[in-house]
Order: C-alpha cells, then structure tokens, then sequence
C-alpha cells in the first residue's frame, strides 16, 4: 500500500499479503522489530521489472496525508501539554520538546515523500504535493503563533526563541526538497545541453566526412549493387543515431516503414525512399503498417531497383502508395493458392475498415499499391487529398502520375 515490501514478499513467498502484513504488525510489537525489518526490506528490494513502458509505479496508501495528520496530532498534543502545565504548574519546555520535534520531523518528511516518491505517481502528482506541503507548513506555522503569542511566551525565556527558531527551520525544511528538485532538473538539463552540442559537433563532422563519402559511393555503385546496398544502410543507421536518438520506442506508422525499408535494403537489391507528409496517429501496430509492409516486401522481391513510399496522415485517415518500376503485374493473373496481394494486403484492409487498390504504375510501368484507412471513399470517388497524394507519389517516383485500370477491392 505505502511501499510494496508486503507484496514483493508475499509473491517471493508464495503467501496471501494479508499474513505477510499481520507478521509485520506483531513483530513490530517486538520492540519495534517489525519496523526495522520493514524498513530494511524497503531500502534494499528492487522493484518488479516493468513489462511495458507504459508501467508506472502507484501506492493505494496516502502516505504524505498520513504523515501530516500524524504531525498535527503531534502539533495539537504540545500545544494541550504546554497549556495544561501553564496553568496548573507553571510552563515547562522540557515537556513540549518531544512532540515538537515529533511534529516537525513528520512535517519536514511528509514534504520529502510528496517530493521524491508521490509526485511521480499518477494517481496523485504535483497538486497532491502542493496541498501535503501547504499543510505541513500550516501545521508548523500554528506552532510558531502560539509560542510568539500564546501564554508561553510570557516567560520571556531563550527557550522561547530557540523553538521559534526550530520550528522556522522545520519550515524551512519542509520546503527544502523543492530546491533539490530545481537542482537536479538544472543539472540535468546542462548535462542534456552539454550532450546536444556535442552531438551537433560529431554530426556536423560526420555530415561533412562520412555521410557524403556513403552517398558518393551509393551514386557511382547504382542502386541494385552490393556496395551500393550496404551503403545506404549505414547511412541509414548513422543518420538515425545522430538525428533520431531521443525517438520512443513506441513508433508511429513511418518511423516503422523507414526501419523496415532498411531492412529491406540489406536483404534484396532494392533502393527504397520513404516520404511522410501530415500528422496522423496511426500506429506501427495497426493493420495499414502491416499490410504496408507486405506491399513493400513484394516490391523489393519481385520488382527490385527503386521503390517509393508515400505516407499521407490526416486527422481523419491515413493512406500508403507503394511504388515500384518493376515489370508489374495483374491480380487476376496471381495463382490462387498465392496469398499474398489477396489476404495480407487487400483482405486485410478489408477485415479492418480500410481499402486497397493494385494497379499499374504511371505509364503501364511498375506497380502501385494504394493504401486507405479512415473515412469511407464516397460514390466510389477517391477523395481529393488522394488524388493529391497519388501525384506527389509519383512526382516523388521521378515521373508523371497517370491514369490506369487496376484492380480495387474496398472495406
């Protein structure tokens, strides 16, 4: 609930987490057992490995609240044992000392754990923290009145003084883990700084050595040769490091296809380029990237040379061209037992929604592959951001869009 010690040892052990937190309860009436071992397991287990990036660490307890009101119970108990012994027995500081370091020690780590442990939990965050720290200061805050202006303060002691200090340095404190937090995000963000300008450095020298040399070869080797492949994919692998490093994991829809054309590069005598215009929020995981991918398997397999790539996103759908110059084909003329172009590229848009159209490239050469998911195309029209599309494709390709019979098959 506050840490995960329970549970870490309750599935390390194969025990219900109940027992493991009732054996804690009673050990921790063993002079405080308990609590040193709690304490112990906490500062020394790790933590369970995410299985998702998406994994974030969350605590039912609200332990920063918890200590808060523990400090003001602390608060309230030195100012009813101050006031008892005023007006019974005369003011004595010895007894108040306990409780008030009690409060302002739970104060001070309320503001600690908000700081460094709640704040990344999404349950709770940064206005959980403001109002914990709020209260803590407030908690403090009254101690300091009722010292200055209470009737303790008619003793005119140096005891007097050194509390109010105390407290004011409790307060100080409590506020104190704000400043760690600002240093360290400064520090990272000179640390971030100092590694962007060398980054920028070793990618202006590369950029004028290495990179020009690798694009210089892939020009005098041709795109189909051995040399020439191997080429662009350190190229491609250079550039991704230089320009792309602080890219997630979790990768939409053209960073997928320019990873896969690269591997496509290494493995068949093909030159691919892939061009992505718009914002969409398509996936890497979504249907269109897969049969995208298989259209462009095809093309490396059976056409070779260069193969064009043309990604268009919009808030409303998205749409792939896939484009080859190789000696083209007709769908009716695939076997039947041939899988391929029917179920992976074709039937799979159908199943999820989308559409697929083959058919021949500009000019009777080549084959295109055009990919749609989103809005339905109405009256069997293309919209006219395809049309628009197709022909920056083809102006992409390096020749003129035309218009061809293919073969469409629609969701």
């Amino acid at each position: 609930m506050a840490t995960g010690v329970s549970a870490g040892l309750a599935s390390h052990l194969g025990w219900p987490v109940g027992v493991v937190r009732a054996i804690f309860v009673v050990l921790s009436l063993l002079s405080g057992m308990g609590i040193l071992l709690y304490v112990w397991f906490w500062a020394l287990m790790p933590f369970e490995p995410a299985k998702g990036e998406a994994d974030t660490i969350t605590r039912s307890a609200p332990v920063g609240w918890g200590l808060v009101v523990l400090s003001a119970f602390a608060a309230g108990l030195a100012l009813f044992i101050g006031r008892s012994n005023y007006y019974s027995s005369g003011w004595s500081f010895a007894q108040v000392a306990p409780p008030i370091l009690v409060a302002i020690v739970l104060a001070v780590a309320a503001s600690f754990w908000v700081t460094f442990i709640d704040r990344t939990d999404p349950e709770r965050g940064r206005r959980t923290e403001k109002l914990v720290r709020t209260a803590a200061t407030l908690v403090l805050g009254v101690l300091v009145l009722s010292v200055l202006f209470g009737p303790f303060a008619a003793e005119s002691s140096i005891y007097t003084l050194l509390y109010v200090l105390l407290l004011l340095f409790g307060i100080a404190l409590v506020f104190a883990p704000v400043l760690v937090r600002l240093w360290r995000e400064l520090g990272a963000e000179r640390t971030r700084r100092v590694r962007e300008e060398q980054r920028s450095e070793i990618a202006a020298h590369l950029h004028d050595s290495v990179l020009q040399t690798l694009a210089l070869i892939q020009n005098r080797a041709g795109a189909s040769s051995e040399v020439a492949r191997i080429a662009r994919a350190q190229e491609r692998e250079l550039r991704s490091w230089l320009f792309e490093a602080d890219v997630p994991a979790d990768s939409d829809l053209a960073t997928d296809l320019r990873d896969w054309a690269a591997a496509l590069e290494l493995d068949y005598p093909v030159r691919m380029d892939v061009v992505d215009v718009g914002e969409s929020g398509e996936r890497a995981s979504g249907e269109i990237a897969a049969a995208a991918r298989e259209a462009m398997l095809n093309a490396a397999r059976h056409a070779g040379g260069e193969v064009s790539v043309y990604v268009e996103g919009t808030a409303h759908a998205v749409e792939v061209f896939v484009r080859d110059r190789g000696p083209g084909f007709e769908v009716a003329d695939v076997a039947a037992d041939r899988l391929g172009v029917r179920e992976s590229i074709i039937g799979r848009m159908r199943r999820a929604g989308g559409s697929a159209t083959v058919r021949a490239g500009a000019g009777g050469t080549g084959t295109e592959v055009s990919l749609r998911f989103g809005a339905p195309i109405t009256n069997g029209a293309k919209p006219a951001a395809s049309a628009a599309s197709a022909t920056a494709a083809a102006s992409v390709a390096g020749s003129e869009q035309t218009t061809q019979n293919g073969v469409a098959v629609g969701g």
